[in-house]
């Protein structure tokens, strides 16, 4: 059975809280899934998860924690206790880390009684090329950095992974068949270039096995974001 597009596509809500609040009213009953930034959320904080959840959203909260085990997990604690659905966590903070994420997670979920979120293991930013990642001393190309990264965040148990739609195949090889597969990096054919370098269309990034796909632009900066929305899912659809 297909999935259904409205579960597929996450709306990146980056922005500031005025134009968040007018995207969330065009986007309510069109999408399901959104994506709660850093930018937004160090302004308004659990206030803006509880305003989305009221709403009927899914909330993707990507904050990419990344600091030693012990503050990682009472992060995630907190953050499980919101009862976001999935929250992310930098890969590169290694092994102890993200099983501490995992950890805390569910505690502070199951603490609050929420459903524990989903969490994600971010591994190359898809701002990143080769070049960026020799600037930070990594020799090894983006797809090479990628799969390290997958096979360490698989040993600590987490439910998936963020990377480019283009690593998408090799993350599912790693990971098996149940895990998550979130990629921003994808645009609309014809959508404006910007800061993101290793893209791709909305149908490709799902032929290559991304379960999730994260696209705020295209959609947020349109006249009418919620025809922009449709537009992605109708391309979904189609599949």
């Amino acid at each position: 059975m297909m999935a259904d597009p409205k579960d597929q596509l996450i709306v990146a809500l980056d922005g500031a809280p005025e134009e968040v609040s007018a995207w969330a009213d065009a986007l309510q009953g069109v999408v399901t899934w959104v994506k709660v930034g850093m930018t937004l959320h160090y302004v308004l904080g659990a206030r803006i998860i509880d305003e989305l959840h009221a709403r009927g959203f899914k909330v993707f909260l990507d904050l990419k924690l990344h600091d030693i085990p012990h503050q990682v997990e009472g992060a995630a604690a907190a953050l499980g206790a919101l009862g976001v659905e999935m929250m992310t966590v930098h890969a590169a903070g290694g092994l102890d880390m993200m099983a501490a994420a995992v950890r805390g997670a569910n505690q502070g979920a199951q603490q609050a009684g929420k459903p524990a979120p989903v969490v994600l293991a971010v591994t190359v930013l898809t701002s990143m090329d080769a070049a960026s990642l020799r600037q930070v001393g990594v020799a090894d190309d983006p797809q090479a950095q990628v799969e390290r990264l997958a096979r360490l965040a698989a040993q600590a148990c987490v439910g998936g992974i963020v990377c480019s739609p283009l690593e998408a195949p090799l993350v599912r090889q790693v990971l098996g068949a149940g895990a998550a597969i979130v990629t921003p990096g994808v645009r609309p054919a014809g959508a404006a270039a910007d800061d993101q370098s290793r893209i791709a269309t909305p149908a490709h990034a799902l032929e290559l096995g991304a379960t999730h796909l994260v696209i705020g632009r295209p959609i947020t900066q349109a006249v009418d974001p919620a025809a922009a929305a449709r537009s992605v899912l109708a391309c979904l659809d189609a599949r």
